[in-house]
């Protein structure tokens, strides 16, 4: 079997267990925790990066990023299956995933920041700088929520909407109606999502 190491807060590692799910992939995944702060977690040599998600394949191989991942997953189950083959459909499926890592990117170091550092120490521009990539990006889904067949960057976008639910009590939800709207049809359409809740 193929191994997912993983943490149950990663919007990264829910991004694949979702794709993996819509793949029809998950049984062929065992699932298994990571601490990427302990040092003598066997993930460090895994990925020497220290980083989750990572997929261990049946070789021993190991691959990551989260973006690597869904593209072997992809592949495995037939190709343009989520990642589309249609170069148009394509980059705009890999250009939503970007956005939706960016978030969670630019959310990752906001919480870094706020929970990690104690509050003197806190750099408030840097914080700030964050917060104006992912109201940018909420700006521009809510004007145009994704649409079509469920593709790796609906997952992105989605897994994102939930990084923000998870670390800062839903704020975005306020101010973009018709994300809230479209979070709530991908639920509805894809379990997975309500099943990789935190």
């Amino acid at each position: 079997m193929l191994i997912l190491r993983f943490s149950p807060a990663s919007p990264y590692a829910r991004k694949i267990r979702i794709a993996a799910d819509v793949l029809g992939l998950s049984e062929r995944i065992e699932i298994a925790a990571a601490d990427a702060a302990d040092p003598a977690d066997s993930l460090r040599r895994q990925n020497p990066l220290g980083k989750i998600p990572t997929l261990v394949l049946e070789d021993g191989t190991a691959l990551y990023d989260s973006r690597v991942i869904a593209e072997y997953l992809d592949h495995l189950a037939g190709g343009g299956r989520i990642i589309p083959t249609e170069p148009t459909a394509r980059f705009a499926a890999l250009r939503l995933q970007a956005l939706g890592d960016g978030i969670n990117d630019a959310a990752l170091l906001i919480r870094y920041e706020t929970f990690n550092r104690p509050e003197a120490l806190r750099y408030e521009e840097a914080i700030a700088l964050q917060q104006g990539k992912i109201d940018r990006a909420l700006g521009v889904l809510d004007a145009a929520p994704p649409t079509g067949s469920v593709d790796i960057g609906h997952i992105a976008v989605a897994c994102a909407l939930g990084y923000l639910d998870l670390r800062f009590s839903g704020a975005w939800r306020e101010n973009h109606q018709r994300l809230v709207s479209w979070l709530k049809e991908f639920a509805h359409a894809v379990p997975a999502f309500d099943a990789t809740k935190v």
